[in-house]
């Protein structure tokens, strides 16, 4: 039977430098399914801990970044696993970080780059995470209006 699972997250970390905003994104390691795939922060919910503390933990764990701001973004992502028949539906958060805060990559990954939100969107392989990109840029830069993010106090 097909079932419906969450249990994992997406976090988008950018950062606003001279005043463009730049988004993180990270290069699977080999050893990692989907190898030398460019990402955002992503990571499995702990037994106990909500989607925003899981991505809070996440961001620490794959980047050593501290966030500055968290927001919910209104878009939810998904996937199909025909190895375990399920599909995984994943909240999704937009995270700021300051302007000069230095990258640690952990094990997971091979290297990271800023990149603008044309340039990020090229780099993602999922049309989710490219919709996400493009639903956090507007709301960044107020192009469209009626968008209201729900921010998460850290």
């Amino acid at each position: 039977m097909l079932t419906i699972i969450s249990n994992m997250i997406e976090a988008h970390i950018f950062r606003m430098k001279k005043g463009k905003i730049e988004f993180l994104l990270l290069k699977r390691s080999e050893n990692e399914i989907y190898p030398g795939l460019w990402q955002m922060v992503s990571g499995t919910i702990h037994k106990g801990e909500t989607a925003s503390q899981t991505a809070l933990r996440e961001i620490i764990e794959e980047t050593d970044l501290r966030p500055k701001k968290m927001w919910v973004v209104p878009n939810i992502n998904s996937f199909y696993s025909p190895e375990k028949n399920h599909i995984s539906v994943l909240p999704v958060f937009a995270v700021q970080v300051n302007a000069g805060s230095r990258v640690k990559i952990s094990h997971e990954h091979t290297e990271c780059k800023w990149a603008s939100k044309n340039k990020a969107k090229k780099m993602l392989a999922w049309i989710g995470q490219r919709r996400s990109i493009d639903i956090i840029y507007e709301y960044l830069t107020k192009q469209k209006s009626h968008l209201n993010f729900v921010e998460i106090k850290i």
